[in-house]
């Protein structure tokens, strides 16, 4: 398979990075942390982001979407990373829409995936629920309750579990501690008795919330794939999301070394431009060949997901772990290399610098992904 987007992919491409530019650029997102938005994002943006089809990039065309394919949803993740976009495009159009699409009834599909494609419904998936990244671990128990069940536990770190309209919940159902078999996945509504959600602050200036379920009642059609086998379908959409993180990765890591050149040709020091220096030459020259890296392997792993969903997994762990590394890079070159200026709140820089950090552990980081690489590999 080509190493390249097509014809349809490069003008979506070009289309996120005009309307991006125009109507999300790190400017709001300055706005959004400094108003304390408790949204943690623009409604506006969003509702012409669904306009556009964005919402239904991953949603079947006969549930109302355009079906597109992850690397055109990565097209328009590696775009938003650009210019720190923050939005439920991946807990929604990515996660939410493979969840049902690939794992849901023809009853759940048909309630959520029209609202999804449409932008009228916000989904998020609540997994981890320590301080690490860890989807086997699954203390949340579901405990079976007339025709039902009643949910009982606490989700940490939930990406948009502030705003949704519907929680994707995984839970015990039989076994304990870390074992695979006996895990769970539940479609739980906002606002459902005994569920609590309490938003959290981070670092990067967009919000996450903390879950707890205290005896929720659920029926059996809330179940999402089968009893007890869903950790196959929770890694199916977590490599989803895996995939769409590592493409904003991505294009936060082109932007800063964009924005890293160009404040080396302007910036004077000692009376001579600092992009003259050679060792900064070859601190930018290998930070671009990093983040080309980067972007071919973030490709190949969305290609995977479009040919084979059910074998992308280490392609997925692969480009996961090796844009942590190279955004980070990126950001950190940017920093250091913008000076003490690079420090100050007036550069967008150090904005990228913690929405990569972030992004970076959200849904296991280069060692979790590293490790995980590696132990498919012995098969």
């Amino acid at each position: 398979m080509a190493m390249v987007l097509n014809e349809e992919a490069g003008m979506l491409k070009d289309a996120a990075r005009g309307f991006l530019a125009d109507s999300a650029p790190v400017a709001q997102l300055r706005k959004l942390r400094d108003t304390e938005s408790a949204d943690g994002f623009d409604r506006k943006t969003w509702a012409a982001m669904a306009e556009m089809g964005w919402t239904s990039v991953l949603v079947p065309e006969d549930q109302g979407g355009v079906e597109m394919g992850y690397v055109a949803a990565g097209v328009i993740a590696e775009e938003m990373g650009r210019t720190l976009t923050a939005s439920p495009f991946l807990s929604t159009a990515i996660m939410g829409a493979t969840a049902l699409s690939r794992f849901g009834s023809d009853g759940q599909k048909a309630e959520w995936l029209p609202r999804i494609a449409a932008g009228e419904a916000i989904t998020a998936v609540a997994v981890d629920e320590g301080r690490k990244h860890n989807p086997s671990s699954v203390a949340t128990t579901a405990e079976r309750s007339g025709n039902g069940f009643k949910l009982s536990g606490r989700k940490s770190f939930v990406a948009e579990g502030h705003v949704a309209d519907m929680l994707i919940v995984s839970a015990r159902t039989a076994g304990s501690g870390s074992e695979d078999e006996g895990v769970s996945l539940f479609l739980v509504p906002m606002g459902a008795a005994g569920l609590t959600v309490d938003r959290i602050k981070t670092v990067d200036s967009r919000n996450f919330a903390t879950v707890t379920l205290d005896g929720v009642d659920v029926t059996a059609d809330a179940v999402l794939g089968e009893v007890d086998g869903g950790l196959k379908a929770l890694e199916a959409v977590l490599d989803a999301g895996r995939a769409g993180l590592s493409a904003e990765m991505s294009g936060s890591a082109q932007q800063c070394l964009e924005s890293t050149v160009g404040y080396l040709k302007e910036r004077k020091q000692f009376g001579q431009i600092i992009g003259t220096f050679q060792a900064l030459q070859h601190r930018a020259a290998h930070l671009y060949s990093e983040v080309e890296l980067g972007k071919s392997i973030v490709l190949k792993a969305l290609q995977s997901l479009d040919a084979a969903p059910d074998h992308a997994a280490m392609m997925v762990s692969a480009a996961k772990a090796k844009l942590g590394q190279v955004a980070q890079l990126a950001a950190q070159e940017g920093v250091q290399m913008h000076g003490g200026m690079g420090m100050t709140d007036e550069f967008d820089i150090g904005f990228f610098m913690k929405r990569i950090r972030v992004a970076e552990a959200l849904y296991g980081d280069a060692n979790y992904h590293a490790e995980k690489f590696a132990r498919m590999r012995q098969y």
